[in-house]
């Protein structure tokens, strides 16, 4: 029997090895492996068994098994293959997604600690007779009788229980065999000290039922498709059904897995799960630590938990008894992963699903463009929660047109209309709370001299500083560089500086001064360094301890505060600028997402859009909730010009620091690629990227549209793995591509 084996080389191949006798039952697809490779040893997965090698020289046998190391799934390995294939990635990235570093690695190891215990019952009984009337072993005895008790403790547990201890007796009674000694393996605890109280089932809506009757079906086997795309407005309850869909699961002794598309969303899902189903799940992000993160998968490896919630990577828990994936927000871009391979886990969930028989939920308010498209075509199931839960009226919603403001006299800013701040003021009034959004972080947008209108570009990208007051510096949200904000122009030494555009710590300051007294936090990824900043700031608001919210997307989901009655959209057309096809799509999902955070409560919410274009039909459809009309409009757009849903987009991105060369090569590839065009495909470029330069280096793209992609996708994986670019360039290949900049 034949092994072919993947070696961590980046190579994107599979090497035979024969398997030898004794471990022919032992080997099996996904196993990790020791073989030799050239002059040394080098570790492996197993990716396929065969009768015959596809390589003709000598054979060499395999070394041994790492019974040490984690082994993947034979499921697992499937989709890892399937993944290379469609990402134009190497097996050996695919292989690499499918385990944490700190499984992979072996460099963390359990946790254990030292306990005791009697090393025989008789025997320690016998003891605590034998010497209970001597006072010089009372302590012995007292230790003794505790362990007989409990079974087995720690030092520390000895040490709180019994207030005489004594390592000294504890030694004697170990030297003596009554106690015996062992290193436990314990579990480090990602939940710590923190308690949830239990929630019950709710009874379901009509809505809701509608929705449970259509996933029991798919969990039976009863349906056409495996995957159902949930379309339930804010608040109607989706995360319910999330709830008394793994329970449904559960009774079939199926596992379920949800994803959530944000790391800052996953402490207050895992609270919601933890209150239906107690601490019998698993938590996959990438906050864990190591030995955390390590546990966590065993925990799923080895069958103690039948659920795990997470971000992106939570999609590969090692469960071999799926039954349900859960996709929470399945619009959302973060799901499509930035590094090699370029995977969407939206798309690879479902992917899953045909691979192993399990079931797929997309939940969403606002549907993207694919699903709402495979959904009306019949390829998946579609179930609509048009109401709340407790029938709540929609927020009252007013487009503002900042064109009306007056000009802003010296030294002041306009930023908040007269009708927010009237609106903010009277919330504060009532003791009620408002959100304001702007999907920008730092103080300006750039900073430009007066006298020669020179704007600060970073030396390495295309675009301007942006300007942090609180810290008087220039930030490149590109590269990460960071400069001293200059005080005169670095042109012609004006200090005529001033600086354009605004940012959430701009909000911040004006919010200060104009609503001053109120209790104003901020959260942004300047200000969010870990979760435990993002549950801080959301606890004070949770408590009403702050007034004003001031934040960028990270508060747009996901949040639900009652006492939330305004929400002020600062600059509602801003998204709309961008040059990429999915502009529209992607502002008014994120301001249906925001005007979702208003009037959870008691009262009734308002909403106010303050923006320049109080006539865009996408800013209308948001202010409407008209998800249907936007829907329409926005597919027979894409169908126009053959964008996604209606075709499939790959990009290939070109980048180095010699622009002729990454020119010249990019031109190269292009004509490459030509004999696999047919009338099905439309290739553009090779042209410079919108953002023409990202740390130092120049950005071409090449952009294929089209369907049928299967042959050109197959000569682009060659082009991108097989083939060395000029020295200082760099390709890869992005499938179905998210953004165009």
């Amino acid at each position: 029997m034949i092994a072919k084996v993947i070696i961590d080389l980046a190579l994107d191949k599979e090497f035979d090895y024969l398997i030898p006798a004794e471990l022919e039952k032992e080997v099996k697809v996904g196993t990790m492996v020791t073989v030799p490779f050239g002059k040394s040893f080098r570790e492996g997965y197993v990716l396929n068994l065969a009768e015959t090698a596809s390589f003709t020289g000598k054979i060499k046998p395999l070394s041994g098994i790492c019974h040490t190391r984690a082994h993947i799934p034979e499921n697992l390995i499937t989709l890892g293959k399937w993944m290379a294939e469609y990402y134009c990635a190497t097996q050996e990235q695919s292989i690499r997604t499918l385990l944490p570093a700190a499984v992979r690695s072996g460099r963390v190891k359990p946790k254990t600690r030292k306990v005791y215990f009697p090393a025989d019952t008789e025997a320690a009984q016998a003891y605590v007779e034998c010497n209970s009337p001597k006072a010089s072993a009372a302590l012995r005895v007292d230790l003794v009788k505790l362990l007989l008790k409990e079974g087995k403790l720690s030092a520390a547990e000895l040490k709180e229980k019994l207030p005489a201890f004594s390592q000294s007796g504890l030694n004697t009674l170990i030297r003596n065999k009554i106690i015996s000694t062992a290193d436990e393996v314990v579990r480090r605890d990602v939940f710590g000290d923190s308690k949830v109280l239990p929630t019950k089932p709710m009874p379901p809506t009509s809505d809701q039922k509608k929705a449970l009757d259509t996933i029991a079906d798919m969990l039976h086997g009863k349906t056409s498709s495996h995957v159902l795309l949930l379309q339930g407005v804010t608040n109607s309850g989706k995360t319910e059904v999330y709830l008394q869909a793994i329970a449904k699961a559960l009774e079939l002794g199926k596992s379920s897995i949800v994803l959530v598309p944000e790391i800052s969303l996953t402490p207050q899902t895992v609270r919601r799960f933890r209150a239906r189903f107690g601490d019998d799940l698993s938590v996959l992000h990438s906050r864990l630590t190591d030995g955390e993160r390590f546990d966590e998968w065993n925990r799923i490896n080895n069958g103690e938990v039948k659920i795990a919630v997470g971000a992106r990577s939570a999609l590969f828990a090692p469960f071999r008894d799926l039954g349900l994936i859960i996709v929470d927000e399945e619009h959302e871009s973060s799901y499509k992963q930035s590094e090699a391979p370029r995977y969407n886990a939206r798309d690879v969930a479902v992917m899953r699903g045909k691979l192993e028989n399990a079931n797929v939920i997309l939940g969403t308010a606002t549907p993207c463009a694919e699903s709402l498209q495979n959904a009306i075509s019949g390829k998946f199931l579609h179930v609509r929660m048009k109401d709340q839960v407790d029938h709540k009226l929609p927020p009252h919603i007013h487009i503002y047109d900042k064109r009306m403001d007056a000009p802003p006299e010296p030294g002041k800013n306009n930023l908040f209309s007269p009708m927010l701040v009237n609106a903010v003021l009277d919330r504060m009034r009532r003791g009620e709370q408002s959100i304001l959004f702007l999907n920008r972080r730092g103080y300006a947008r750039s900073m430009q001299c007066e006298q020669c209108g020179e704007i600060v570009y970073c030396p390495d990208c295309s675009i301007p500083y942006t300007y942090s007051k609180q810290q008087e510096i220039l930030t490149c949200h590109l590269c990460g560089s960071i400069i001293q904000a200059p005080t005169v122009c670095p042109a012609c030494g004006s200090d005529k500086v001033r600086y354009s555009g605004a940012g959430t710590e701009k909000i911040e300051a004006m919010a200060n001064a104009v609503f001053y007294p109120a209790r104003v936090g901020r959260m942004d990824s300047d200000t969010m360094r870990c979760a435990e900043d993002y549950e801080a700031v959301l606890d004070k608001f949770r408590r009403g301890e702050l007034d004003i919210l001031i934040g960028t997307q990270m508060i747009a989901k996901g949040l639900h505060f009652p006492n939330v009655t305004l929400v002020g959209i600062i600059n509602a057309d801003q998204g709309l600028a961008m040059q990429d096809f999915r502009a529209a799509e992607r502002t008014f999902q994120l301001i249906t997402q925001v005007i979702g955070r208003a009037g959870r409560g008691d009262i009734r919410g308002e909403v106010i859009l303050q923006t320049r274009l109080p006539e865009n039909d996408t800013l209308l459809f948001a202010a409407n909730q008209d998800v249907d009309g936007f829907a329409e409009s926005e597919l027979a757009m894409r169908k126009l010009f053959k964008y996604p849903p209606f075709t499939h987009l790959i990009v290939l991105h070109f980048r180095g620091e010699d622009e002729l060369t990454v020119q010249q090569y990019a031109q190269e590839i292009a004509d490459r690629l030509k004999p696999y065009l047919h009338e099905e495909i439309k290739m553009t470029g090779p042209s410079p990227a919108p953002i023409s330069r990202i740390k130092a280096k120049y950005r071409y793209m090449l952009v294929i549209q089209g369907n049928k992609l299967k042959v050109m996708r197959q000569a682009i994986r060659i082009l991108t793995l097989h083939r060395t670019p000029p020295a200082g360039v760099e390709l890869y290949a992005d499938v179905d591509a998210q953004a165009l900049l």
